[in-house]
This record gives structure tokens, C-alpha cells and sequence, in this order.
């Protein structure tokens, strides 16, 4: 077996780092010993898009705010089904996994940066969500392994109480918030509730035949 090549190496902010592996058509991005995403296991990336799109209905103009690039496997899904009016914005903290999408990982993104649609932005999503004047029709959150972070403790803010309160603010009535997690949280399952959405819970498969580990995605919708 073809070993793991390393590419890069990013920092987080406030601390901790990200490694871009790479092992033929195969990319990795590790923190530490934990694999935080692999390009062959994006099911639940592309159904974090579906799922929250299938509850919105259809909409025009709709606004869409991502929060985490990661390999862009949301934001190319969100590319593919979204009609040609709507607007895209991506918010990415570490400045490297940007870059990567035009270097290393090329192959996977394709001309996906350059469609009209998108706007990256390099910071955190709770400014984005801070700022969010009007707000969004969907929210699509896939930070750190989501409410049990392992990389940034600040991110730990964002599923807080207060945190799922400024997503309520970000999105309008009727809106919808989908938030991806690694593994079912109950307590965190309630307060998305308590914060004024309705909330549906889903496991989906990691693989994108729908095997494979199985990962959770929260689809709530604002009251």
C-alpha cells in the first residue's frame, strides 16, 4: 500500500494544527492522530447540503451561509442543486485550507471557487452570523467535529445556548439551520430546540454509497 504523503501544515488559530496528507487520488486532513476529513468519505457533507435544501423548498434568491470549507464537498453540492440567482457565502477560519482548494486539492475542487455564486471568507462564522443583515434562508454549519469540538475551544460558542440564539437571529422565519456533528449529543439536540427551531435528527452514512461510519445531521427549522 502507496504510504501517506504529507503536504502541508496550517495552524489554527488560538492554537493546534491541521496536516494535508495525501496517498494517490486519496487526500486527508488530520489534527493530530484524528482524521477530521477524507476525500473518499463525504456522504455526509453533500446530505448536510440535501437535507437542509429538501426542508427549505424552493426559494428565490436564496441566501446560504456555510460555515467551514473543509474540502468543499457542501459547497460544491450547494453549486450543483441551488438555481443561478442565489448567493453563496463560505466562511473558513484557517487562511491554508483557502489555499489548498486551488492547490493541493485542485483536483477536487475543479472550477468550484470561481462560480459567481460563491464568496469565501477567511475568518470566523460567528462574525458572518453577527453581521447577518438579512438573514440567511439557510445556514449550513460543519465546524470543528461540531457541538464536541475537538480543535478550537472557542468554537465550542458557537453550539452554546447563546451561540444557537445568534444562529436564530441569522435566519429568517421559516429559514433553516443544519448543523453536522460526528456522533448524537442530547443535550445538544435539546437546546437546538429550546432556540426556536423544529428539529429533525439524521444519520447518514460518511461513504456516499451511504455505508460506513455513521454521522449525525441536525435540520432545524426557525420559528
Amino acid at each position: 500500500m502507496n504510504p501517506w504523503i504529507h503536504l502541508d501544515t496550517a495552524q489554527i488559530p488560538d492554537g493546534g494544527e491541521l496536516r494535508l496528507m495525501q496517498r494517490g487520488v486519496d487526500y486527508s486532513i488530520m489534527s493530530g492522530t484524528i482524521e477530521l476529513m477524507n476525500s473518499r468519505l463525504y456522504g455526509s457533507e453533500v446530505a448536510l447540503f440535501k437535507l437542509a435544501w429538501a426542508k427549505a423548498g424552493a426559494l428565490k434568491a436564496p441566501r446560504i451561509l456555510i460555515g467551514g470549507l473543509g474540502m468543499g464537498f457542501t459547497m460544491r453540492a450547494a453549486i450543483a442543486d441551488l438555481p443561478a440567482d442565489a448567493a453563496i457565502v463560505v466562511a473558513e477560519l484557517v487562511p491554508e485550507v483557502i489555499a489548498w482548494g486551488r492547490s493541493h486539492l485542485s483536483p477536487l475542487y475543479g472550477a468550484s471557487l470561481d462560480d459567481p455564486r460563491v464568496r469565501i471568507v477567511q475568518g470566523d462564522v460567528a462574525d458572518r452570523l453577527a453581521e447577518a443583515k438579512p438573514p440567511y434562508d439557510l445556514i449550513l454549519m460543519d465546524v470543528d467535529n461540531g457541538p464536541d469540538g475537538l480543535n478550537r475551544d472557542a468554537n465550542d460558542s458557537l453550539y452554546s445556548l447563546h451561540g444557537l440564539t445568534n444562529l436564530k437571529r441569522a435566519t429568517r422565519p421559516g429559514g433553516v439551520v443544519a448543523i453536522w456533528s460526528a456522533a448524537h449529543d442530547d443535550k445538544f439536540a435539546r437546546r437546538f430546540a429550546h432556540s426556536g427551531f423544529t428539529v429533525t435528527e439524521h444519520k447518514v452514512g460518511a461513504s456516499p454509497s451511504g455505508k460506513g461510519p455513521r454521522h449525525v445531521i441536525w435540520v432545524g427549522v426557525s420559528r
